[in-house]
């Protein structure tokens, strides 16, 4: 973790002439895109996917027509169909977990008040005035004070990702249900075939607004991890997916 915390204090030190006292937290919203970079490939292997997934419904509509109410029968056809194709129906989750450890350093980086048996200077930095160690829920407790603007500005930001990624995520699932559209089988179409996957495509589109939660309950640092990273998938989505 120290080695992480070096980088983030060389970035830091790199931009600060353009971000001054902000430069930490620039540096974290810089480390995020090149992350988000690095897995880009992925993204645009789950879009293909997708899009294979869709080419799939009209052979998974006969085959729903040839089981009936067999849903262990057509369960296994599905999957074997999909083995066939070489289609993953688990693709689009690739991006998304790959992403987990960078975010989770980045919480205990700014959660703990040593690293390496010293003290971690990181925590010395802020973004306008709300420490980068600091959280939401926190400062909601204080009135939100100096740092409120700041809050204001990330939940803000983040209610309007998670509602594009919402009325998104149901349309999609919407499309789904008449095994239509490019971007019916996201989290739809042969999920309901899928073991286990109806459920999750029925909860996910209200997922988008567990960010809120997130933001709220994690170090300021990580919550611009979160924000900029969710920023960028809606982006992403709507250039892949279109």
């Amino acid at each position: 973790m120290s080695v992480f915390a070096s980088l983030v204090e060389q970035l830091a030190d790199l931009l600060r002439p353009f971000f001054h006292a902000s430069a930490a937290a620039a540096a974290i919203v810089l480390f995020t895109a090149l992350v988000r970079l690095l897995v880009h490939p992925l993204s645009r292997a789950a879009a293909r996917g997708q899009r294979a997934r869709a080419a799939l419904q009209p052979r998974i509509a006969e085959l729903r027509k040839k089981h009936g109410g067999n849903q262990e029968a057509l369960q296994k056809a599905v999957l074997e169909l999909h083995a066939e194709e070489k289609v993953s129906p688990l693709s689009g989750c690739l991006p998304g977990l790959l992403q987990l450890p960078a975010f989770f350093l980045l919480y205990h980086l700014f959660s703990n008040s040593t690293i390496g048996g010293h003290d971690n200077a990181l925590l010395g930095h802020s973004l306008l005035g709300a420490p980068l160690g600091g959280r939401g829920v926190e400062a909601l407790g204080d009135g939100f004070g100096s740092a409120g603007p700041v809050y204001l500005v990330l939940f803000v930001l983040v209610a309007a990702v998670a509602t594009v990624t919402f009325l998104r995520t149901r349309r999609a699932a919407a499309e789904a249900g008449t095994g239509t559209g490019a971007g019916a089988t996201a989290g739809g179409g042969a999920g309901e075939q899928l073991p286990g996957l109806g459920a999750v495509t029925r909860v996910t589109p209200y997922l988008s607004y567990f960010t809120l939660v997130t933001v709220a309950v994690v170090p300021l640092a990580a919550a611009l991890y979160v924000v900029t990273s969710t920023t960028w998938s809606a982006v992403e989505r709507a250039v892949l997916y279109r």
